[in-house]
């Protein structure tokens, strides 16, 4: 980015993106927020945000008609590889298809920055746990949010879903030392296998492998990425994603 002015928390810069066509493309006059101490959910500092919602601050509503509203990311980054990197297309270069892709509307709601999903129900083995009406509603049930960690289910749907983890997993259960996660196991090594979880949205099915249910917290302790609240709305958090 090229700096061209600044005033107070605000900077205006001339944004340059790499294009398919191999020219970059230049954005004058692209509105960025600066922070000098940016902290996301829960525990742990980013040296910032990328704004991707439906305001108009959002970088995808800044980059107007070249981008059409359309952005796709790959979340490749994981607690278990620091040098993975991850990919944000814009435009026609974020269409996503090919074998296995599946979609499942947007549900827009007021207010507009949010995006919304209608998360039917998720399976473990031979157990379907409902997801149902939540407390934003039937259609638009859930959030979606590339900077929160965790999945944040209503106390009863994590109950069930916890109830079925249980009854698959026979490793020794012991205490998330951060006190966040309930569900947390001893392991002895990275290579841990644990039951797949689908996340059944309308339309589409999603399959969670291990490393986007448990999260590793300390030394031979993993724990379940989930986790209950009912004075929270239901958000489907970035590792699952």
């Amino acid at each position: 980015m090229n700096k061209s002015h600044s005033q107070g928390d605000i900077s205006i810069e001339t944004l340059t993106l790499e294009s398919t066509t191999g020219v970059p493309i230049l954005f004058p006059k692209t509105v960025i927020g600066c922070g000098t101490n940016n902290t996301m959910s829960f525990q742990g500092a980013s040296s910032g945000v990328i704004g991707l919602g439906g305001g108009p601050e959002s970088l995808i509503r800044q980059l107007g008609s070249s981008a059409d509203g359309k952005f796709s990311y790959c979340l490749r980054t994981s607690f278990l590889e620091s040098n993975a990197t991850s990919k944000l297309n814009f435009g026609d270069a974020a269409v996503v298809s090919g074998d296995g892709v599946v979609s499942t509307p947007i549900v827009k709601k007021y207010p507009s920055i949010f995006y919304l999903l209608t998360l039917e129900a998720f399976s473990v083995g031979n157990k379907r746990v409902e997801f149902g009406r939540s407390s934003i509603g039937d259609e638009g049930n859930i959030f979606i949010d590339s900077g929160t960690i965790y999945t944040i289910l209503p106390s009863d749907v994590y109950a069930n879903l916890e109830s079925a983890m249980l009854e698959l997993v026979k490793l020794k259960r012991v205490d998330d030392p951060n006190h966040t996660l309930n569900l947390c196991y001893n392991v002895t090594s990275d290579e841990y296998d644990f039951p797949l979880i689908t996340a059944h949205f309308k339309g589409a099915d999603v399959k969670l492998h291990s490393i986007s249910t448990f999260v590793p917290i300390a030394d031979d302790i993993v724990c379940f990425a989930f986790f209950s609240s009912d004075q929270i709305d239901p958000l489907f958090g970035n590792l699952a994603q």
